[in-house]
C-alpha cells in the first residue's frame, strides 16, 4: 500500500507538470479510460494530430467498451485540452518513458493487493468468527483481518478493555521522575493493532448508522471533540468485537442503539 501510494502521487505529479489540464478531463486518473490515454497519448502533443476517432479506437486496444457518448465526449475533450495546455514540453521522450515506467510499476503493485485481497478473504472464510465481526457494516475484510492479527482469538478475552490493553489503549499517567504528569494513552501495546481499531473506527463513523450516530451524540450531547469521541468509541468497538464471539451472536444495530440509550 505505500509503494502503492508513492507511485500514484509521483504519477500526479507527472501530470501536473506534463498536462495540468489533464484531472479537468479525468478526475480520477486510475479509471479504465484514463490510463489507456495515459499509456498512448501521454503528454498533449501526442494528441495534437488525432481525431476523435483515432482516439477511441486506440482505447480499444486496452479496453471493451471505448466508444459511446462517454468515449466520443471524453475524446473531444482531450484534444481541446491538449491544444490549450501550458504544460512542460522540454525531454518529452524521456518523461513519457519514465511514466511509462510509473504506470507498469503502479499495475504491477496493484495486481498483487488484489491477490492479497482474495487471499485474505479465503482465509477469512475458514474462521468462523470472522463472518460474526463482518456482519458489523463498515468493517471490511481488512480491517477484520488486520485487528484479528493483532488479538488473536477473541475468544480468550473476557472483556473489550483487555483488547485496549493489549493494543496500548488503555490510560496511563505520564510521569518522569518526581514529576506526576496527566493521564495520557499508555501506548504501551502492539501499535499496529493500535492503528486498525482507530482507522477502523473511523471508517465505521463514516458508513455505520450506529456508529454516526453514536459520534454525534458524543459532540452534540455530552460536547467532546472529534478525536475524544473517536478514542470513545474504540473502546466501544472492542466491546462489541468480544462480545458478538463471546457470545456467537451477529452485531444487532438495534440492541447497540439499547445499551448506548441506557447509558446515555
Amino acid at each position: 500500500m505505500t509503494n502503492s501510494v508513492r507511485l500514484q502521487n509521483r504519477i500526479i505529479r507527472w501530470i501536473d507538470i506534463r498536462f495540468p489540464e489533464y484531472p479537468s478531463v479525468f478526475k480520477d486518473w486510475t479509471c479504465k479510460r484514463s490510463l489507456a490515454t495515459l499509456k498512448t497519448f501521454p503528454c498533449p502533443r501526442d494528441l495534437e494530430t488525432y481525431t476523435v476517432q483515432d482516439i477511441v479506437d486506440s482505447w480499444r486496444i486496452h479496453m471493451q467498451r471505448a466508444g459511446g457518448y462517454t468515449g466520443i465526449e471524453k475524446a473531444a475533450q482531450l484534444i481541446a485540452q491538449a491544444k490549450r495546455s501550458v504544460g512542460e514540453r522540454t525531454a518529452v521522450e524521456e518523461a513519457k518513458a519514465d511514466l511509462k515506467r510509473l504506470i507498469e510499476e503502479y499495475e504491477r503493485i496493484t495486481t498483487m493487493l488484489e491477490q492479497i485481497e482474495k487471499d485474505i478473504e479465503v482465509l477469512l472464510s475458514e474462521i468462523p468468527m470472522a463472518q460474526q465481526l463482518r456482519t458489523i457494516k463498515g468493517l471490511g475484510k481488512i480491517f477484520t483481518a488486520a485487528i484479528l492479527a493483532g488479538t488473536g482469538d477473541l475468544r480468550q478475552y473476557a472483556h473489550g478493555r483487555q483488547v485496549l490493553r493489549k493494543a496500548g489503549l488503555n490510560l496511563a499517567e505520564s510521569t518522569s521522575g518526581k514529576r506526576k504528569g496527566s493521564i495520557v494513552l499508555s501506548k504501551r501495546g502492539d501499535s499496529s493493532l493500535r492503528k486498525y481499531l482507530y482507522l477502523a473506527t473511523v471508517q465505521l463513523v463514516w458508513n455505520n448508522p450506529v456508529f454516526r450516530k453514536l459520534h454525534e451524540h458524543n459532540l452534540q450531547e455530552k460536547k467532546m471533540k472529534k478525536q475524544q469521541s473517536i478514542f470513545k468509541l474504540i473502546g466501544k468497538l472492542a466491546r462489541i468485537l468480544v462480545g458478538i464471539v463471546q457470545r456467537g451472536e451477529q452485531f444487532t444495530p438495534e440492541k447497540t442503539v439499547l445499551d448506548w440509550t441506557e447509558a446515555a
